[in-house]
């Protein structure tokens, strides 16, 4: 008789579900259509899958095997790959290293830091990994080691990654400002710097540089952004290519304001770390041999030949869950290229991002995937040509579900609209992916992505709140 009951209970509870999930289609179709009809959706192309979490059955699906540039929504997609292929507590190692011999507390021969990919080196993100912290690190490994002088240089060893540290894609008016910032093999500050800037009296008023901060080793910016109008907010671009020694930064900055600061990205992060640690070390008692610290080609010829000689130590950067944390609350588009190419070098390639890529790709075919469903070109989602369905990403996050590391996955995830989701914006392209509890107890997975949308950002992502809510 109990058994009875049991099944009559399960029986009943499956009803249900089916109910509910009825009731919600329904409430998504009329949502939807609504959705498609606003003159600002045109000349879109919109993508809504939901699935029902407990089942697995689809509760809706408009064009849900469309590819569709997914924006930062993609960065689950670099999440999940990376919990599952590196593990939740991953921590990259910087390793520093010499070659030659320490006689007398001097070490005859260079200084050798392999880069590791670590994109949180120098980053105010955790107490431990900010400048001052990394570089009491070095000093400390230094003196453990007895050294008292460096003779030869301080070189940075980013031999096993790609020389590009820009996907394909990305375009001009993103890569020199902080977003756009590529990920290299040595990361420095999340490769991000300060422009603070002086506006005019009025609008169209010329503007000046009051400093850079850091300040930029090797490097000259022109300044031609303009004052706008008093809370015009931030429209200035700064315009540089990886490596570049110059520069120069357009727009506007508001006006009444004392100062303004926007940010850049670094163009050569190894050059200003070692630049960096040079200064803090001769500061502190080591003597270091300033010559030639901005030589690339130093570095090329040392290359890791010379790190397989002496190590000292490494330092660690935080887990990989807390890296993932930041990367999906706030968005990072640096941890996501760091990510992308860690995990080609995790499959024994070099680590570049197209190397990354084909393995993301390879990992989740064998999960059922469709191929061409993820045709993707970087782990951030900032370059236009990606083009994901909405069908893979929820299956991507119901998969994720099942994993042990799913907490640390959910928990990164940011809120919007009382929902714990991941958003995504490019020009012209909105998109929200990520899971949902109903008041009445149904849970969803779902994906959302628009492309070609008229008009504002705002009113849109407002529409698209109104179709969501009908999972509520």
């Amino acid at each position: 008789m109990m058994l009875k009951n049991l099944f009559s209970c399960i029986a009943l509870l499956l009803l249900q579900f089916s109910l509910l999930a009825q009731d919600v289609s329904l409430r998504l179709q009329k949502t939807f259509q609504q959705f498609e009809n606003d003159s600002q959706l045109l000349h879109a192309i919109s993508s809504l899958y939901v699935l029902d979490a407990a089942t697995g059955k689809p509760v809706f699906d408009k064009q849900a095997q469309t590819g569709l540039a997914p924006a930062s929504t993609q960065k689950i997609i670099t999440a999940a790959t990376a919990f599952e292929m590196l593990g939740q507590n991953f921590r990259y190692q910087t390793y520093l290293a010499y070659n030659g011999e320490i006689v007398n507390g001097e070490l005859k021969g260079n200084l050798i830091f392999k880069a590791s990919g670590d994109p949180t080196l120098g980053s105010t993100r955790w107490n431990h990994t900010s400048d001052s912290s990394v570089f009491k690190k070095v000093k400390s490994i230094l003196d453990k080691a007895g050294i008292k002088k460096i003779s030869g240089d301080i070189l940075v060893d980013e031999n096993e990654w790609g020389v590009n540290p820009l996907p394909d894609g990305w375009i001009w008016q993103d890569i020199g400002n902080y977003y756009g910032a590529g990920a290299r093999g040595f990361n420095w500050k999340e490769n991000q710097y300060d422009l603070i800037l002086k506006p005019g009296a009025k609008p169209g008023d010329t503007t000046s540089i009051i400093k850079a901060k850091p300040m930029l080793q090797g490097f000259h910016l022109e300044n031609y952004i303009k004052t706008g109008a008093a809370g015009s907010g931030d429209n200035g671009y700064i315009y540089v290519a990886p490596n570049s020694q110059s520069g120069f930064a357009t727009g506007t900055i508001p006006a009444g304001v004392g100062s303004f600061t926007i940010s850049g990205s670094m163009p050569q992060p190894s050059k200003q770390f070692v630049y960096e640690v040079s200064q803090y070390l001769m500061a502190n008692g080591i003597k270091v041999n300033f010559d030639n610290k901005l030589n690339d080609e130093i570095a090329r010829q040392q290359s890791s030949a010379v790190f397989k000689n002496k190590i000292l130590d490494s330092i660690a950067s935080p887990s990989l869950d807390s890296i993932i944390y930041w990367f999906l609350r706030k968005s990072v588009n640096l941890y996501g290229e760091a990510l992308i190419k860690t995990l080609a070098l995790n499959d024994n390639k070099e680590g570049n991002t197209e190397n990354g890529v084909a393995t993301i790709k390879r990992f989740w075919v064998k999960a059922g995937i469709d191929n061409d469903a993820l045709n993707i070109y970087d782990g951030s989602g900032l370059s236009p040509l990606n083009r994901v369905t909405t069908h893979a990403q929820v299956a991507i996050l119901q998969y994720a579900k099942t994993k042990k590391w799913f907490p640390a996955f959910y928990d990164a995830l940011p809120i919007y609209n009382g929902m714990k989701m991941k958003s995504g914006t490019i020009s012209d392209v909105k998109g929200f992916c990520g899971f949902h509890k109903s008041k009445s107890g149904g849970e969803y997975i779902f994906s959302f992505l628009i492309n070609n949308y008229s008009g504002k950002t705002a009113p849109v992502v407002n529409k698209m709140y109104q179709v969501l809510d009908a999972l509520k």
